[in-house]
């Protein structure tokens, strides 16, 4: 070999790998909701928990980076939504995954709107509070976990068998105004069950106070989010009926399409750690009733889903 091309093809050699190594020391940035048990949970005085935690960590030491947590507060309104709080995160470069994110056709359409304010995040400056950040477009993760609505049952209520909505008949029913569970409660069989339900105020009422005091029998909430009552209140005596409605939605990251490879590395991990049963004990030691993700995916209109049933 000439001895240029033998000092060329050294110095590439050296390249590529001073490449890697960079690449490998790269923290693999993964943005988490800082207060939502038993998925991720970020308080002072406090270590980092849940199940997201474990599980970023997970694949994080698969691909063989060090993890970085970004810890941001969700705080919804009208100019704002999970989706472009999760685009604007991962386009302003402050994470390159969100966890926990619900994998529905609409969550991952191409934004309507070209920018968006990032939610309030740890580090963020006044500054950072009051721009608007161009939004890119997202891509998501293979599932890891299913997240389904369930029905929780009140004291007076403990051991009534649910099979299905219909069950819930001569029950006092509690939903909050405005939320899944209210939509499917609401419509449910021509408004059957409407005479039944009392509406409370999201963030005012504290709906599942209620349900332990007596004042209603049941109501349709998040699975994850008995789980964090539940883990909050361990004499509650609130309870799970087992039913879980039909349709729900997995969760799984999200980054931007722009890095593809980085979703196929995760999506890897996620194969490997998913077969040898790891997921499934992050589910356990979190405090999370952990359900595999199911079929489709991705959900489709759940609104339209539910008017139809």
């Amino acid at each position: 070999m000439r001895p240029w091309l033998a000092a060329w093809s050294l110095a590439a050699t050296l390249a590529a790998a001073t490449t890697a190594a960079r690449a490998a020391e790269e923290p693999l940035k993964v943005c988490l909701d800082e207060d939502r048990p038993p998925l991720s949970m970020h308080h002072k005085g406090k270590p980092d928990a849940g199940f997201d935690v474990l599980l970023a960590q997970a694949i994080a030491d698969r691909i063989g980076r060090p993890l970085k947590i970004q810890w941001f507060e969700s705080k919804l309104d009208e100019d704002s939504s999970p989706q472009l709080e999760a685009n604007a995160l991962l386009s302003d470069g402050r994470c390159s995954l969100v966890g926990g994110y619900a994998l529905t056709t609409d969550s991952l359409v191409k934004p309507g709107m070209k920018t968006a304010r990032l939610p309030d995040f740890a580090g963020a400056t006044r500054d950072d509070r009051r721009r608007r950040v161009a939004l890119g477009v997202l891509a998501p993760s293979q599932p890891y976990v299913y997240s389904p609505m369930t029905v929780v049952l009140g004291p007076k209520a403990q051991g009534r068998k649910i099979d299905d909505i219909g069950d819930l008949a001569g029950l006092r029913l509690a939903i909050e105004s405005g939320s899944l569970g209210d939509a499917i409660l609401m419509t449910f069989d021509k408004g059957r069950l409407i005479d039944s339900i009392t509406h409370l105020v999201p963030g005012r009422d504290d709906l599942l106070g209620a349900l332990q005091r007596g004042d209603h029998d049941a109501t349709l909430i998040d699975l994850g989010r008995f789980d964090a009552h539940r883990a909050a209140h361990p004499g509650t005596t609130i309870t799970a009926s087992g039913y879980y409605y039909p349709i729900g939605a997995n969760r799984g990251y999200v980054g931007l399409a722009s890095d593809g490879a980085l979703i196929d590395a995760v999506n890897k991990a996620l194969t490997s750690l998913a077969a040898e049963g790891k997921i499934a004990e992050f589910g356990k030691q979190a405090g999370l009733t952990y359900l595999p993700p199911r079929e489709p995916a991705v959900l489709g209109d759940v609104w339209a889903k539910i008017i139809q049933r």
